[in-house]
């Protein structure tokens, strides 16, 4: 009669909890020390959050994905010239480069609605989910979408998009920005609102849907929020701490892209 080998590696008794998210919870210990293979996810979380930080947006890549689906692009740059100055000089990623400003400025006629798709701090979180938004996001409105532009911005913070409208005389501005990573979220996206959008605006004068990805807040829900916010915001001609969103929460299939 042979019994099981003892393990040394004490389990949580909220080990179930895991099956349900990917927070870092129930890790066990080995005496007082986390158990190896939980050690080794740590540094691996660890890596992928730097790795969405420095790793560049391709630019050239995402253009291709949005024309072919109809959309009009152009590509812009924040004052900040490189990643080091982005991280060291958060009030550079906040302004347009000249040669950004001018190209702006030429742009006719001007749009109701901007969008801006930012790299922020996860170019990972851009190039994975802004296109597949702005397909359902692009069902919801009978628009000509040709006359919408979609702005590809490098080395952004938020406030990017503020001047980017304003350039644009564009009524709102959507930012799609790549939101700080966490250690199990290093490509989360952030959806941004502002009416009237121009240099200045603080922060409480815009809308924010946060955790954007199938493994936090699923497309089709995060586009039923932003289209409710969208129309209540020209209707009503404001965004921020006044709109609040009261749309109704629909039935979702469970997909990865659902």
């Amino acid at each position: 009669m042979t019994t099981a080998k003892p393990t040394l590696v004490q389990t949580n008794p909220w080990d179930e909890l895991r099956t349900h998210t990917s927070a870092r919870i129930a890790l066990g210990r080995v005496g007082s020390s986390l158990p190896t293979a939980e050690v080794l996810r740590f540094g691996l979380a660890h890596a992928q959050a730097r790795d969405a930080v420095h790793h560049p947006l391709d630019v050239h890549m995402l253009s291709e994905q949005l024309q072919s689906k109809g959309f009009r692009t152009i590509h812009v740059h924040s004052q900040a010239a490189d990643r080091q100055q982005y991280l060291l000089r958060p009030d550079h990623g906040r302004m347009l480069d000249i040669a950004s400003r001018e190209q702006l400025m030429a742009e006719a006629p001007a749009p109701d609605i901007a969008i801006v798709i930012a790299d922020g701090l996860s170019s990972f979180a851009a190039s994975s989910h802004a296109v597949p938004i702005l397909e359902l996001l692009k069902e919801r409105f009978d628009t000509d979408w040709s006359q919408i532009p979609v702005v590809i911005a490098e080395q952004a913070r938020v406030a990017l998009g503020d001047e980017i409208g304003e350039r644009l005389n564009a009524q709102l501005v959507i930012v799609m920005i790549g939101e700080r990573p966490g250690l199990t979220s290093p490509d989360s996206l952030g959806l941004y609102v502002t009416y009237q959008p121009r240099r200045g605006r603080m922060d409480s004068e815009r809308n924010c849907i946060s955790n954007v990805r199938p493994e936090g807040l699923p497309y089709r829900l995060a586009v039923h929020k932003l289209d409710y916010l969208i129309k209540q915001a020209l209707k009503l001609k404001l965004t921020g701490v006044n709109l609040k969103d009261d749309s109704v929460l629909p039935l979702l299939k469970s997909t990865p892209t659902a």
